[in-house]
């Protein structure tokens, strides 16, 4: 008979050491982002938080991997990037995805991107408001369920 294991999220995020990394490019609405993660992780019993602060969103990846190689279970990204009138805002919400995703592959952990591209100021203004849909809380949720979700693999299977 073939073995079926399903992997569960273990319980207990106080062993859990997270990063999180924040571009200081639209600063105010960041800040919120910021606030709304630090507070769902604190909220989930996570251990140990790092925060960590580079200029804009296109230097988020090399924020992420530094807190990947740092120790971190995992890392939660974030960063405001609003449309203007040139192909710019295109070219740093893919690079700057590109470059979490490749983090993430390359480390063997979680890397969330908790990155708002919009078209509008208010559109992002309104993903960082406190409260459960604020994006930043969604990022460190995925965030802490994938690392407890990795770490049930290292756990033997229950029978």
């Amino acid at each position: 008979m073939t073995e079926i294991r399903t992997i569960e999220p273990l319980a207990d995020a106080s062993r859990l050491h997270i990063g999180v990394v924040a571009a200081k490019w639209n600063q105010s609405i960041t800040d919120r982002l910021v606030d709304g993660a630090l507070s769902r992780l604190q909220h989930l019993g996570v251990g140990r938080v790092t925060v960590m602060r580079v200029p804009g969103s296109l230097e988020l990846p090399i924020g992420a991997r530094a807190l990947a190689d740092a120790g971190c279970d995992a890392v939660v990204a974030l960063g405001v990037i609003i449309k203007g009138d040139t192909d710019h805002y295109t070219i740093v919400a893919t690079e700057s995805a590109r470059g979490l995703t490749l983090v993430s592959r390359d480390k063997g952990i979680p890397v969330t991107n908790g990155v708002l591209a919009v078209h509008e100021v208010s559109h992002a203004v309104e993903r960082a408001q406190p409260g459960p849909n604020n994006k930043g809380d969604e990022a460190a949720t995925a965030a802490v369920e994938t690392a407890l979700t990795l770490a049930s693999l290292t756990q033997p299977a229950s029978t």
